[in-house]
């Protein structure tokens, strides 16, 4: 697939650009700014919609081949709609959506917490502009909806910038988003980040938010990446959850392309406080060929003071439970498996920080 990022220069024939916003709504050639606002026809006549409680809407319902190349939303930064409001993307006219999250989590933030950070994967302000850069190829169709389950009214505004008439290998991926929390995850029983997949595909990363709930220092567990037919032990296992972000020690006030905390509620205290992490495998991608499972464990450290390797190993860390969630981004080829249960509105926004900001339309 062409890829304008790292080859800007080149001008591939039969390619084409389009957009879709609520001034073009399906992204024709030539039909955009055509609704009229006080000032006239074209200007600024449908620049948002105002998602009621309960709405559905279709942002995009576009004919392939094609690629969504780049997507920005913003509602107002308040963690409950963040959490409430729902994104689901279905691929080659499938019934089952292949994307369904909360809009915080699939912009790149757990917690509903929009902070100004950017990755490799998404760049973010925290007056809740959001934007995801990963690329979305499909082959004869994509739809995309946002649904409102709050009781609260999201001004709403987007654009979905793609290109139709592209050329792409046989069995290509399209991209899968997950969205899972466990509040609190039950002791000695490892958080799934990916649940098992009987397929194809490339595992690209994931958003993690962290609420500590049991004191002391939480992030021990290990990611386990169980690849093409693993069962007790896995192909890759990492040492430390601050470890797969890239950090270590703790968690730091740092983010870079492929890793970081883009979030953190204390920001000088490890222990205490929820956060936001990251973890992109853009350039170390984790391939399967039969299936894959990928799991985090929840362990903590210190009950005594480490005070050697074997202390540390033998006594001093701990099974806990905490209050995880996960956003996970994978490519995986058409037709694909549903996804496991989404979960329900009460599930996603208990237990979430107050926003800091308030934002008004005049």
């Amino acid at each position: 697939m062409f890829d304008p990022a790292s080859s800007p220069f080149l001008i591939p024939k039969g390619v084409e650009s389009r957009s879709i916003t609520f001034e073009n709504p399906t992204g024709e050639k030539g039909k955009g700014g055509k609704a009229a606002s006080g000032l006239g026809v074209g200007r600024k006549g449908a620049p948002l919609h105002v998602l009621m409680p309960g709405e559905e809407i279709e942002l995009a319902n576009v004919k392939g081949p094609g690629c969504f190349r780049h997507i920005w939303v913003t509602t107002m930064p308040d963690p409950v709609l963040l959490r409430g409001v729902t994104i689901r993307v279905y691929w080659e006219k499938q019934q089952h959506p292949s994307i369904e999250a909360p809009i915080g989590d699939f912009f790149g933030f757990a917690h509903g917490m929009p902070t100004n950070y950017a990755s490799a994967a998404h760049s973010l302000a925290d007056a809740a502009g959001m934007n995801i850069w990963l690329p979305m190829p499909f082959a004869k169709h994509a739809r995309v909806t946002l649904t409102n389950e709050t009781d609260r009214p999201a001004y709403t505004f987007f654009q979905i910038d793609y290109t139709i008439g592209d050329s792409f290998p046989n069995d290509f991926g399209r991209l899968h988003v997950l969205f899972q929390r466990q509040n609190p995850t039950a002791q000695a029983q490892d958080f799934e980040i990916l649940p098992l997949r009987k397929s194809r595909g490339v595992y690209i990363g994931a958003v993690l938010g962290i609420r500590p709930l049991a004191g002391r220092w939480w992030g021990e567990g290990e990611v386990k990446i169980f690849l093409d037919g693993d069962k007790h032990f896995p192909t890759i296992a990492g040492s430390g959850t601050e470890d797969y972000v890239g950090h270590s020690f703790g968690i730091q006030n740092t983010t870079a392309p492929y890793n970081g905390a883009s979030w953190r509620e204390n920001a000088h205290d490890s222990e205490t406080g929820r956060v936001s992490l990251y973890r992109w495998h853009l350039a170390d991608p984790v391939y399967w060929h039969k299936d894959v499972r990928i799991t985090l464990q929840q362990i903590g450290c210190c009950k005594v003071p480490p005070t050697s390797p074997e202390v540390y190993l033998q006594e001093a860390i701990f099974e806990r439970e905490d209050d995880v969630s996960c956003a996970t981004f994978w490519y995986e080829p058409s037709p694909s498996a549903p996804l496991p249960a989404y979960p329900d509105l009460a599930t996603r926004i208990t237990d979430l920080p107050e926003a800091m900001k308030t934002v008004t339309i005049d």
